[in-house]
């Protein structure tokens, strides 16, 4: 196992993304429980890049998601589905991209600092495992590339682990 990144911050984000993924790839270890490997994950992102201010996973009991592995301020511990962005996310079993979370309707402010977000569900099946949500200061922080390589990478999780584990 990789013990650290090797990561070119000077690159375009989508340069970092195909720097990043295969080494998050050999970071991840089946044999190992997920939520060491979902925490690695997340410091893997907010090493990455500098643009995030908080990442991590809110993990579903099939009612409700609970917070997982983070990186940044403390955060929300329950989110209701259909509630902000990650229960939104979960809903509509789709990616969301928030350019300015002061005008997404009932955005739940764990931190007030917060001015953009992205929520991508983790998705095996029409099952809804949980969500990976990524905080940014900056307004207008995630765009298409973040959401393709997120995407990728919350594929990847769901190809590599049984989620049906954690499941609280």
């Amino acid at each position: 196992m990789a013990e650290s990144l090797d990561i070119d911050k000077s690159l375009s984000d989508e340069a970092k993304y195909q720097q990043l993924i295969p080494q998050v790839e050999s970071l991840l270890n089946p044999d190992e429980p997920l939520i060491s490997n979902l925490a690695n994950v997340t410091a893997a992102l907010k090493e990455a890049f500098e643009k995030i201010s908080w990442v991590g996973f809110y993990l579903s009991d099939g009612n409700k998601l609970y917070l997982g592995p983070f990186q940044g301020k403390v955060a929300c511990t329950v989110i209701e589905f259909g509630k902000g962005v990650c229960g939104t996310s979960v809903e509509k079993k789709e990616t969301i991209i928030v350019e300015d979370v002061h005008k997404f309707p009932g955005h739940i402010a764990c931190d007030s600092g917060s001015n953009s977000e992205i929520v991508v569900p983790i998705i095996k099946g029409e099952i809804v495992y949980g969500v990976l949500d990524l905080d940014s200061y900056i307004f207008s922080a995630f765009n298409n590339i973040d959401k393709k390589y997120l995407q990728k990478l919350c594929l990847l999780l769901t190809e590599k682990f049984s989620f049906e584990k954690i499941l609280l």
